[in-house]
């Protein structure tokens, strides 16, 4: 590197935002070097181009191609840039996703700018100057609505935050100003609204078309002036670390806009004559937004917190009235209960993008076990996703331990409130910026949970029998996110499982009775790079190494699910696993997630071959498999309608038993009677391979409204048997029968609901009878997770079947 190049960074960036792939290589002036804008960048090499509905599939190849133009490789990069949007929901992610994984593979800073900002900066680039009104398309009728002030110096922002509203609205908005007639029309929300603007009278100054789309080098402009404007600081853009990079959200899901007018279940309608409150008692630990349902434990629980202090008790109708619909100001408020008991409540108000702690109460028998900060961290995340930047609290200022905790969330004493609780009982007001500085933890939900790390990470430190342990083990990582988990694991070359961690998101979704698409791809978005982070370290240690966490360079290759699942948690996965293995220089390698699930048997019986049968029971996919080889596989049967994971789910949601249902269910059958309901059993007949579950459901349903209309209360634990026994009956039936047919002598299941204890004694122990060796996976394996896609990967790396940087995710792939 020459001493000139020593004076500036390589910074490599790009965006798919939108259905313009951008990409740009440029040199700018490193740390501390404040140029203008225009000056600090010097453009390499780019190659925007239109890809509607591509960016994952040409992303990391348009990446190479822009750096074998300028004679560079990702070694040469000192950061990565992206678009955090807004923009189209699957193209934010794709696009921040890849470069977390390229900034994560190569160990570079990671920093994100608005796309609305380099379309400003793109119209700049042109010699465009005046106001300028760019409309970015948000699908649905809506766009994200942008003015800015162009001139000589560059791009200056007129709105204070990024939102989304409906076309006519930001038409009607800027039509009423009194300088509607100076607007220059710009961004892709043109496309398909063009006309609407146009008959409003404000397309006559509307700009080329080629700029309506931001570019590579426009990102670069508007990073650069964020820095100019902090005096040269790169710190304007953020850490660099890449598990810090979000995407913009200018809206909630669905589900959530209905979830924030209450923040809570509903309670449910079968409580009196069905007893649930009591049927769950064997949930252990956890976490759920308040119900009306809570408000009297609620407030036993505040009154023996706050026993002998200042603090006057809440009342159950004070609960309540923060829980209903006529609040002035949303509300979030979160509970703890362990085995039927509420230990922990934590609530907070919403009042001009500051979320203001109403009350925190943890049972005194459950504390210093991160209760507390965890359901902080629930409110703190529903403050954020309803456009909160800060939090704010008052505690008893003489509550030393209280003040304590407060100050590790990055809470700061910001004023006194003398006798605020009493004569001579004063309150310490505090205050913190969101997000809260959490502990990196798995079960984390804070979006960012802070990791307040040195970044870029140091190098390992390797003697060379571990270099030599390393080219011997050849460990290989692989990344599962078809669903509702972000998981990752790392295997060796002789099949010994190095790492295996995962990240649930069970508490987001149990609000809503089952998994929401849209919060599933959020949510891997946010803790992929903690995840990969952990393994790392964690195989590092079972390697024995004392010198710090794997590195990326020191893998054989990177796996990852392609299919099939929900194709918005897929493409995270397989849009990180790209860059992050590209960055590298490794291998990458796809996996089917269904052959995850049948090769998961191989961790408990290693020597299992083929021919066998396999069913696949899970939330998604049911069917029954003859294996005839590895990769031959003759798929028998599968569900006509519901999967069987499906069923358990919507059974437990009819009787108001939470979500997943699969556990409640099989916890409640352990103590019914499978005989007590004559649940009937479809598609039973001999021959056919084919499931149902549709009828099945019905009945279970008119059950339940035939018993509630009788007034006849309803045995929780037979009815979970009886359901359990016709579901596993023709389970056991069908695989008896293909096992018969086709002479295997061998049988496993897989998928989450083998994880079932009854189950899989009972296939253990009735094919068992039949001379059949039956294999099970271990417990964690059932359910999505990493291992089982380490497995397949490694088989693969032997093989040397590796994918190129041009797959996509497949939603439905099949075996």
């Amino acid at each position: 590197m020459s001493d000139a190049d020593e004076m500036r960074s390589l910074i490599l960036a790009c965006d798919t935002s939108t259905d313009m792939l951008a990409c740009a290589l440029a040199w700018w002036p490193a740390h501390g070097v404040s140029p203008a804008a225009a000056a600090g960048v010097e453009v390499l090499a780019r190659a925007d181009h239109l890809c509607r509905r591509h960016a994952n599939v040409e992303l990391v190849d348009t990446v190479a191609a822009v750096l074998e133009k300028a004679g560079k490789t990702m070694d040469d990069v000192d950061a990565v840039l992206v678009g955090r949007g807004p923009g189209s929901f699957t193209g934010v992610r794709i696009g921040i996703s890849a470069a977390k994984g390229l900034a994560r593979g190569a160990n570079v800073d990671l920093f994100g700018v608005s796309t609305l900002d380099a379309t400003a900066w793109t119209a700049w680039r042109a010699g465009v100057r005046g106001l300028v009104g760019v409309a970015a398309d948000a699908m649905r009728g809506e766009v994200y609505p942008a003015l800015y002030r162009l001139d000589e110096r560059g791009a200056v922002r007129l709105y204070e935050r990024d939102r989304v509203v409906k076309a006519s609205v930001a038409i009607e908005e800027w039509s009423s100003r009194p300088d509607a007639h100076e607007i220059q029309l710009t961004g892709d929300g043109l496309v398909r609204y063009g006309n609407r603007f146009e008959e409003a009278g404000l397309m006559a100054r509307v700009l080329s078309r080629d700029l309506w789309w931001p570019t590579g080098e426009g990102l670069l402009l508007a990073a650069r002036a964020l820095i100019d404007e902090a005096g040269g600081s790169e710190a304007a853009l953020g850490s660099g670390d890449p598990a810090l990079v979000l995407p913009i959200y200018t809206r909630l899901s669905d589900a959530e806009e209905n979830e924030r007018r209450r923040l809570g279940l509903a309670e449910s309608a079968h409580m009196d004559t069905t007893g649930v409150a009591d049927e769950l008692a064997g949930r252990h630990l956890q976490l759920r937004p308040m119900g009306a349902a809570d408000a009297e434990a609620a407030s036993e629980l505040e009154a023996a917190c706050f026993e002998g202090a200042g603090h006057a008790p809440w009342t159950p109708t004070m609960f309540l009235d923060e829980l209903g619909d006529g609040v002035a100001a949303p509300r979030s408020w979160w509970v703890a209960h362990d085995d039927g008991k509420l230990i922990g409540i934590a609530g907070g108000m919403v009042v001009d993008k500051d979320v203001q702690v109403l009350d925190v109460a943890v049972d005194a028998g459950y504390r210093r076990q991160g209760i507390a900060r965890k359901l902080l961290a629930h409110v703190s995340y529903d403050a954020q996703m309803l456009g909160c930047e800060s939090a704010s609290l008052e505690v008893e200022a003489d509550n030393a331990a209280a003040v304590a905790l407060y100050e590790e969330l990055g809470f700061s004493r910001v004023g006194i409130r003398r006798g605020y609780y009493g004569p001579g009982i004063d309150a310490c007001v505090m205050s913190a910026s969101l997000p809260l500085v959490l502990p990196v933890d798995a079960a984390s939900p804070e979006p960012t949970s802070a990791v307040h790390r040195a970044w870029p990470l140091s190098e390992p430190r390797r003697t060379d029998a571990e270099l030599a342990e390393l080219d011997r083990r050849k460990p290989v990582l692989a990344i599962e996110s078809s669903c509702d988990e972000t998981a990752v694991a790392i295997i060796d070359a002789d099949g010994t499982l190095l790492a295996n961690q995962v990240s649930t998101q069970i508490d987001f979704h149990a609000r809503f009775g089952g998994v929401v698409p849209e919060i599933a791809s959020r949510k891997h978005v946010e803790v992929i790079v903690g995840v990969v982070d952990a393994a790392l370290e964690e195989a590092a240690e079972a390697l024995g190494f004392k010198g710090g966490a794997l590195s990326p360079k020191e893998l054989a290759a990177v796996g990852v699910t392609q299919g099939p699942g929900l194709v918005g948690a897929l493409v995270v996965g397989v849009a990180f696993a790209k860059g992050f293995a590209y960055a590298a220089g490794k291998p990458l390698i796809c996996v089917n997630h269904l052959e995850g699930h049948l090769y998961a048997n191989l961790l408990t019986t290693p020597d299992l071959k083929p021919p066998f049968i396999f069913t696949l029971v899970s939330g998604g996919h049911t069917m029954l498999v003859h294996v005839r080889a590895w990769g031959d596989y003759e798929v028998l049967g599968e569900t006509l309608d519901d999967a069987v994971g499906e069923a358990f789910d919507k059974v437990a949601k009819a009787l108001g038993l939470g979500y997943p249902g699969g556990p409640i269910i099989s916890r409640l059958a352990e103590d019914g009677n499978p005989k007590a309901i004559d649940f009937p059993r479809a598609l039973n007949r001999k021959g056919d391979y084919r499931f149902s579950l549709s009828g099945l459901k019905t009945a279970v349903m008119l059950y339940i409204e035939q018993e509630n209309k009788a007034g006849r209360p309803i045995h929780l634990p037979d009815l979970a048997a009886s359901f359990e026994a016709a579901v596993f009956d023709v389970q056991y039936k069908k695989a008896r029968n293909a096992l018969r047919e086709t002479g295997a002598k061998e049988y496993c299941i897989g998928g989450g609901v083998a994880a079932n204890p009854h189950l899989r004694d009972m296939m253990v122990r009735k094919l068992s009878r039949q001379g059949i060796r039956v294999t099970v996976p271990p417990q964690n394996a059932c359910t999505d997770n990493a291992a089982m896609i380490a497995v397949v990967a490694r088989e693969k790396f032997l093989k040397g079947e590796f994918s190129d940087f041009s797959i996509d995710a497949d939603p439905n792939m099949t075996l």
